[in-house]
C-alpha cells in the first residue's frame, strides 16, 4: 500500500512520519507520584516492544519521573501536559523527547512562544492532541457538535499557533470514541496538512471491545496509507495495548519481523483441544522474532491443504496429529507431543 507523504520528525532515537516505520505507543497508568512503579511499568512496556512511552505530568513534582525513566529504558519519552506551560518548559529542561500539549490552552502568545522556542532549541517535537471533548467553544458553536470537520479545524488552529513562531516539528492526533467520526477526521486531516498523524480511538473501552474498535478505526486508515504512529487505548494493562497494536500491524501486513499465526475455527471433525493448543502456540511464539507463518489446524483431512502456504504447521487428529511444512507432511506425532515438536521445527527455520 502507498503511504501518505508526511513530514519526517525525529523523536529521541526514532522517527515518526515520512518513510519511517509506524511506531507503536502506549501510556503509563501508574500514579505520577509513584516513581518506582512508573519505572517498572516503563520497563515492562519496553520489553514488550513499545516504541514510544507517554506519561502524565500533572504537576511540578511529576517532572521527577523523567530522569529515572530515561535511565531505565532506551525508548523515546513523551510528557503529557495540560494547560501549564511551565511544566512543558520543565520537561524540556529534564530531557524529555517529545511534548504533548495544545498551544491554545496554555495562555497568551508569550507562553506559546516560550514553549516553541524551548522545544526548537533542543529539537523536541510537539504533539497536538484533539478529541471530541476538547474543542474550543467557538469551533463547537460553529459546527454544532464535535464533527470531524470541527476537530480538524481545532487541530490546525493549534498548529498555526506554533507555526507563527516558526515551529513545525508537529505531530497531530484527532481522536474520538466514535469509530466513524475518528476515521473521517483523520481522512480530512490527511488531506489538509503534511504533519505526521498519531492514530487512535480514544476511550475505546475494555480489552475486548477496545481492541475491536481500535482494529476497525486504526486498521482501516492504515490500509489506506494514513497514519504514522498508533496507540490502542484500553481500560487495562498498558502492555496489552502494545500487543494489540502489533497484532493490528501484523494483520494488515505492516509488521513482518515476527510470527504470524493462523488457526482454524474448529468444526465437527475436530478431535483435539485445538482452542487450548492454539493459545499455547500463540504464547510460545510471543518472543519469537522469525518472520514466519505458523498454522494450527483442527483436522488432518483439510489442515495441511487449507494452510499449505504456512511455513510450518500442525493438524490435529484422534489422539495424534501431523507436523507439516508448506503443505507437505513431515511426520505423525502423539497428541501430547504436538506442541513441543512444532517448536522444534520452528527452531530449525
Amino acid at each position: 500500500m502507498e503511504r501518505r507523504k508526511s513530514k519526517k520528525i525525529k523523536v529521541g532515537n526514532k522517527y515518526i512520519g515520512g518513510d519511517s516505520d509506524i511506531l507503536v505507543q502506549s501510556m503509563l497508568n501508574i500514579p505520577a507520584s509513584n516513581i518506582e512503579g512508573s519505572v517498572a511499568q516503563a520497563k515492562e512496556l519496553a520489553a514488550a516492544g513499545c516504541q514510544v512511552i507517554r506519561f502524565a505530568i500533572p504537576n511540578e513534582d511529576a517532572l521527577n519521573l523523567i530522569e529515572p525513566i530515561k535511565n531505565a529504558v532506551d525508548v523515546p519519552l513523551v510528557a503529557d501536559i495540560h494547560f501549564d506551560y511551565r511544566l512543558a518548559l520543565g520537561a524540556v529542561e529534564r530531557g524529555i523527547d517529545k511534548i504533548r500539549i495544545n498551544p491554545g490552552n496554555i495562555g497568551d502568545d508569550s507562553r506559546v512562544k516560550a514553549v516553541a522556542d524551548a522545544c526548537k532549541a533542543k529539537n523536541i517535537p510537539i504533539r497536538i492532541g484533539v478529541n471530541s471533548g476538547s474543542l474550543e467553544k467557538e469551533i463547537l458553536a460553529k459546527h454544532g457538535s464535535p464533527t470531524p470537520q470541527a476537530m480538524v479545524e481545532s487541530a490546525l488552529y493549534h498548529a498555526k499557533l506554533l507555526e507563527k513562531f516558526d515551529f513545525d516539528d508537529i505531530v497531530i492526533s484527532i481522536k474520538s470514541s466514535n469509530v466513524e467520526t475518528m476515521i473521517n477526521a483523520y481522512e480530512l486531516a490527511a488531506g489538509q496538512c503534511e504533519y505526521p498523524l498519531h492514530l487512535g480511538v480514544t476511550e475505546a473501552g475494555t480489552e475486548r471491545m477496545g481492541i475491536i474498535k481500535s482494529a476497525v478505526g486504526i486498521g482501516s486508515l492504515l490500509t489506506r496509507g494514513i497514519g504514522d504512529t498508533i496507540r490502542v487505548s484500553l481500560t487495562d494493562a498498558p502492555v496489552k495495548e502494545v500487543f494489540a497494536a502489533f497484532d493490528i500491524l501484523k494483520a494488515i501486513g505492516l509488521k513482518n519481523d515476527s510470527p504470524y499465526l493462523i488457526s482454524c475455527p474448529t468444526c465437527g471433525r475436530t478431535k483435539i483441544d485445538l482452542v487450548s493448543l492454539a493459545k499455547q502456540v500463540e504464547e510460545r511464539l510471543r518472543d519469537c522474532k522469525k518472520p514466519i507463518k505458523v498454522a494450527v489446524m483442527g483436522c488432518i483431512v483439510n489442515g495441511p491443504g487449507e494452510a499449505k502456504e504456512a511455513d510450518i504447521g500442525i493438524a490435529g487428529g484422534d489422539g495424534n496429529g501431523l507436523i507439516f511444512k508448506k503443505g507437505e507432511i513431515l511426520r505423525k506425532v502423539d497428541e501430547k507431543d504436538l506442541l513441543d515438536e512444532l517448536m522444534k521445527e520452528i527452531d530449525k527455520l
